[in-house]
Parts: C-alpha cells; structure tokens; sequence
C-alpha cells in the first residue's frame, strides 16, 4: 500500500513540474503590461490595475488582407502582448495568415506554444514533424472550415495549394509565442555561422552552404 502511495504521489509531483514548464496561472483578474516598466520579469510587468482601460484589452485590424507581395507569399499579422498588452499572463494570442496562391509559411517552430490553426478561405497543405529520431512528416490538406493543431516546439509549415488567395487563423498557448524561422536562422545567424560547419551538418559542398547563406 505504502509502495502505491508512494507512486501516485511520484506521479503527481511529476504534473506539477509539467504544469510549471509553461506560462504560470494568473492571481489576479488581469496584469496589462507596462512597456515603460524598468523591471525585469520573465514576461512583462504589470502597470497598476487601476489604469486599465479597454484600449488595453482591444485590436483592431484582423480583417485587413496581409501584403503577400514578397518571396514567400505570405503574412502574418500576429495578436499577442505586444499588440494587446491585456493579454500579459493570460498565455493565449493569435495570428491571421495571408496566403497568395502557392504561397508558403516556411518551415519554422514556435518554441513557447502550441498551435491550432483554422482555415476561413481556401486550401492548406500543412504538416508538422516529429522528434529525432522518427523525424515523421505528419501532413494533411485543409478546406475552409478546418482545423488542425501544431504541437509546441516541433517544426511545421502551412503552403496555399489553391489557386487563389487563402486566409487561415491561428490560436496559440502563449501571450509571446516566438518563431524561429528555420532556413533563416540557420542560414542567417548573426554572426554567420561558419560554412564548413553548415557544410558538414547538410552533407552539401562548402560553395552551396555559402550560396545559401548569401540568400538570407
């Protein structure tokens, strides 16, 4: 008995830990950040409660088409606490996704949440990988109307395979979600990193992993 205690006690402290890895619960109705705070937090100070107004809780502009005119076809208007500094301890934000036709959101992770994606014009071909060492593509294609989700951390890309322009919201579990772009940090870190190194890790001649990095 003492042995099973013991255990369900083990597994319980191992949830909490799971729970402290992401952004903590609120203690209060709200924190609305204060961008001229000289604190350091591991987030955003709260300015004083009593201030708040409902421009902070408040954004205008999701109905507004992205400028897709660029190399990849596509926009991101993103929603989070620097848009809506209401949203500071309340780990949720959002994104709108212009796509032209055959646009791409490259191949890119968000490493403080998780994503669920839902298409409100047009066709998605999205997918996700899974960790080293399956390394699995996990893809489907999405119609207006469709959901799909994009687990924390793991790389993933959505690419417009219809015709005309695609439009997609996307919910994620944190106020400051993060992106890191792969083909951009990896080809254009700053400093560079070095070629040889590149080289090396994508099996590829030292003039391609130069060539590369002059893209970005």
């Amino acid at each position: 008995m003492a042995k099973h205690f013991l255990l369900l006690n083990l597994i319980s402290l191992s949830f909490c830990y799971v729970v402290l890895a992401f952004e903590p619960s609120p203690l209060q109705d709200f924190c609305v950040a204060d961008p001229a705070s000289q604190v350091t937090v591991n987030g955003l100070a709260c300015k004083d409660p009593k201030s708040a107004k409902a421009e902070d809780f408040f954004f205008s502009g999701l109905h507004l088409a992205g400028n897709t005119s660029n190399t990849f076809g596509f926009k991101a208007t993103p929603v989070n606490v620097a848009q809506i500094p209401g949203l500071n301890t309340l780990g949720i934000s959002l994104v709108r996704a212009d796509y032209a036709p055959w646009g791409i959101n490259p191949p890119h992770t968000h490493p403080r949440a998780t994503e669920i994606l839902t298409v409100l014009e047009g066709s998605l071909q999205v997918g996700f990988v899974t960790s080293n060492p399956e390394n699995r593509l996990i893809t489907k294609v999405l119609k207006k109307g469709d959901t799909f989700v994009f687990p924390i951390g793991l790389v993933h890309y959505q690419r417009n395979v219809g015709y005309g322009n695609a439009v997609a919201i996307a919910a994620l579990s944190s106020q400051n979600p993060g992106v890191i772009s792969i083909a951009n940090a990896v080809f254009g870190s700053e400093p560079a990193i070095q070629t040889d190194v590149l080289a090396k890790a994508f099996q590829v001649d030292k003039s391609i992993a130069a060539l590369m990095q002059s893209k970005f």
